[in-house]
């Protein structure tokens, strides 16, 4: 495990109660070249441990090494603290390329749920995003933008019949404005890196409109992407083993990886 930063630089730590040092855990695949920060879900108020290391050895299988973020959530922790760690791990990622055996234009990230949100947040954000944060250190001068994303059930729309509400709640407390600044289909632009992304079409939890309308954006910014809506499947399926239906979204991302060039 590696903490982002120095316990006493960590940008808005609550001293009294830190709850969560933000860390990456780490999963080399020896000879990969390409890695990917994975963001587990829970709504901005926990992190799922079958979307942590599960999906990181699945990643590994891809022949990609993985990073599972332990980012900070509510109650103790709102926007902007989990941008700011996912920033940072894409940072520290990049700027120990060496020491991780990574190229540092084959670094990418995944979320489920609100970790998707999370994971949308860090490919659409600039680089100069929350740099009034920054600790100026030797990490802080590379680039924190991603070359692609791999996006789960993703919380990723304020609109209409295509949110959930709590998510954004949880991470923007009551201020609408932040929460509609925060909507992905927003924040696409035509310097968006790359795109693996799936959803069930009964998801009551997380609507599917909401990736609707972020491949819709990515249209129209003409960013390469992938959008595989399967059949029948709850919320919060993982790597789905149990449900045939939606199991193949693990083989379609692998193909998608190798053929992007992000994988072997």
């Amino acid at each position: 495990m590696y903490n982002l930063w120095n316990e006493n630089e960590t940008p808005l730590l609550n001293i009294d109660n830190p709850v969560c040092i933000p860390n990456i855990t780490p999963y080399i695949k020896e000879g990969a070249k390409g890695a990917v920060v994975v963001c587990p879900g829970g709504g901005y108020v926990m992190k799922a441990d079958h979307e942590g290391e599960p999906i990181a050895k699945f990643f590994n299988d891809c022949g990609l090494s993985a990073f599972v973020l332990d980012y900070r959530v509510a109650p103790d922790y709102k926007f902007p603290s989990p941008l700011l760690d996912a920033k940072r791990a894409v940072r520290y990622i990049r700027y120990n390329k060496d020491k991780f055996g990574i190229d540092e234009d084959k670094i990418g990230i995944c979320g489920f749920s609100a970790g998707g949100h999370l994971a949308a947040l860090t490919l659409t954000s600039p680089d100069n995003e929350l740099n009034e944060y920054n600790v100026n250190d030797e990490v802080d001068k590379v680039s924190s933008k991603v070359n692609f994303a791999v996006l789960c059930y993703p919380v990723l729309s304020f609109s209409k019949d295509a949110s959930h509400f709590g998510c954004f709640t949880n991470l923007c407390g009551d201020d609408i404005g932040l929460m509609y600044s925060l909507a992905i289909e927003d924040r696409v632009t035509n310097k968006t890196a790359p795109v693996f992304m799936w959803h069930t079409a009964n998801d009551n939890v997380v609507p599917v409109k909401g990736t609707v309308l972020l491949a819709e954006q990515l249209i129209n910014h003409n960013i390469p992407f992938e959008f595989h809506v399967f059949r029948d499947g709850r919320h919060g399926l993982g790597l789905a083993e149990n449900n045939p239906d939606v199991a193949p979204w693990t083989d379609l991302c692998k193909t998608w990886l190798i053929n992007m060039g992000f994988a072997k």
